[in-house]
């Protein structure tokens, strides 16, 4: 993908809008319930690392469920978190000292927009989530490869479905629409929602020699918990939808959700017999995607 393609994809993209407070939250239940495929990439990256890693970045921390788990897999190693958000780094930080490793965490706020920060270079970094939120990635990578020490290690990350909270069959004389779920994902994916590129070609074009590998996963948490992370996501999705409905409340299949589907999901975010918290069916599902790419 070249250069002009990623800014164009980058314009492209689609978010709800969300501020910190609700990005940390989902970030965190995310981490909560789905998070073994936290400690299977850290593992990954262990295994493929040509030493151990003394100093590592977390681009694009977050709320720094990945700069925690990176810290937790290499207890001796040195972690540096960027974000552009000062928010989001205190709440970083605080997870660190949480989780006995505050002492080995720093944060630097940046926008990797601008520029990379000048003099800092790792054995090994970390993007989760991060990369297709760059307006140029191409340039973003370029950086990253010239930051990176020679023989380390990156590890790229993205969620390559959207969670999955109800069965895939429903029970029958459910009121919810048939198939509701993988509708509505084909629907926020056709309006940009969770979209980004192949990365290994654009990887390899930087520099990096590449290899690939999936993170299905299956979520382990309470009933209560299982409702408390559909009932902050579906909501997005409510909010999302109907913020695509025609002046007259109307709704077209074509390029938004059905009344059907509106309905089904008031249904789920209600409180009666069909709310979330009062479901018995409900399974977290995630995938995601990794590459793990090598500076020679």
């Amino acid at each position: 993908m070249s250069n002009h393609e990623h800014e164009k994809h980058a314009q492209g993209h689609a978010h709800p809008h969300t501020n910190d407070a609700e990005l940390a939250q989902t970030l965190n239940l995310d981490a909560r319930i789905l998070g073994s495929y936290l400690t299977e990439a850290t593992a990954w990256a262990a295994s493929l690392a040509a030493k151990e890693p003394e100093t590592m970045i977390d681009v694009g921390a977050g709320s720094g469920v990945g700069t925690v788990a990176l810290a937790q897999q290499f207890p001796h190693a040195a972690v540096t978190a960027l974000d552009k958000s000062a928010q989001m780094l205190t709440m970083t930080r605080a997870a660190a000292a949480e989780n006995g490793v505050g002492a080995r965490v720093r944060g630097i706020q940046t926008d990797l927009d601008e520029a990379w920060p000048s003099e800092i270079t790792a054995d090994l970094l970390w993007a989760s989530s991060s990369l297709h939120e760059v307006a140029d990635p191409y340039r973003v990578l370029t950086d990253m490869f010239a930051a990176l020490n020679p023989g380390g290690l990156l590890l790229v990350l993205e969620m390559d479905g959207l969670p999955s909270f109800l069965p895939e069959t429903l029970p029958a004389g459910s009121p919810l629409a048939p198939g509701l779920e993988p509708r509505l994902h084909e629907i926020l994916a056709g309006m940009g929602w969770n979209h980004f590129p192949d990365w290994q070609p654009v990887l390899a074009s930087v520099g990096f020699t590449v290899q690939r590998r999936p993170f299905p996963t299956v979520g382990s948490s309470t009933p209560e918990l299982a409702a408390r992370y559909a009932r902050h996501f579906l909501a997005r999705i409510h909010q999302t939808l109907a913020d695509t409905a025609s002046p007259t409340g109307a709704y077209s299949p074509t390029d938004a959700a059905s009344s059907a589907d509106m309905a089904s999901l008031e249904l789920l975010l209600g409180d009666g017999p069909e709310s979330l918290e009062r479901r018995g069916d409900l399974q977290v599902r995630g995938h995601r995607t990794g590459w793990a790419a090598r500076k020679p």
